[in-house]
């Protein structure tokens, strides 16, 4: 891969054509994204029983607030640590909530909704693809792309939560094999790109996927009682650990980020 600068003498449109949305795919970024998806976890979980919230009210709020969120991030000319890491801890935070609802209020099997949004992200890809014809993170770079790599990270963390409950919870599988489980299974990921020749796309979304169960997987770990299998820490506990961190690394790419953005072609 290389980089172009963006011209000099590009009008304000051309830069915000060329400027890609998303950050590059460093060790930052899947630290990150693993923080994410655990904090969206434990902050459901906090927000709906530790402030009695109840399901309803906070699936509401938090809809509304992801949605500030995304208006804020489609406004932005280009990748803004910030804003951006706020839409995906608060799609995180949804995306739970989407599965918790389907299961908790209406009684839906896990392994109805980890196939309802198993199809429904298969469904994004293709639209994708075919209107695009592209899957590449690298070229979220229009209105349009945006639109539907958001779409697509939004069924990965709902199918993820799903995954994650389903094997830890109703397979009784338990927490931390399950995390163990999800990370051998992202490892897998990495060799098979690594030395078996699967195209980086794929595996960027087979890893983006695998880490929404981790974290989850992580988070109730934490969070859930001793006698539940987890280390009692409690969701406000685990949650504000995890927010403190993400918002320290976020802080750390921010003060790094470079004064001429590139995109990678």
């Amino acid at each position: 891969m290389t980089t172009r600068a963006v011209p000099t003498g590009a009008t304000a449109t051309g830069r915000r054509a060329l400027l890609s949305k998303v950050p590059e795919i460093t060790l930052a970024f899947w630290v990150i994204k693993v923080l994410c998806t655990t904090v969206g976890e434990t902050f459901a979980d906090f927000l709906a029983d530790g402030l009695g919230l109840g399901l309803a009210v906070t699936s509401v709020v938090m809809a509304a607030l992801l949605v500030v969120a995304l208006v804020v991030q489609f406004r932005t000319r280009a990748y803004v640590p910030v804003v951006y890491w706020l839409a995906v801890v608060l799609i995180s935070v949804v995306g739970t909530l989407l599965t918790d609802t389907l299961t908790d209020s209406l009684g839906v099997s896990l392994w109805v909704s980890t196939a309802v949004f198993a199809v429904a992200l298969a469904a994004v890809f293709a639209v994708w693809h075919r209107v695009e014809g592209t899957l590449s993170i690298h070229e979220v770079t229009t209105p349009r792309r945006e639109s539907f790599y958001w779409a697509a990270v939004l069924m990965t963390f709902a199918l993820g939560t799903a995954v994650g409950d389903l094997l830890g919870e109703q397979l009784a599988l338990g927490y931390l094999p399950s995390a163990l489980l999800f990370a051998a299974a992202i490892a897998v990921v990495a060799l098979a790109h690594r030395f078996a020749g699967v195209g980086s796309v794929l595996a960027f979304w087979a890893a983006y996927v695998l880490t929404r169960p981790l974290g989850a997987s992580v988070g109730d770990f934490l969070s859930q009682p001793v006698g539940d299998g987890g280390l009692g820490l409690g969701p406000t506990v685990t949650s504000v650990v995890f927010l403190l961190a993400i918002a320290a690394l976020v802080v750390v790419l921010t003060v790094r980020r470079p004064a001429q953005p590139a995109l990678r072609v």
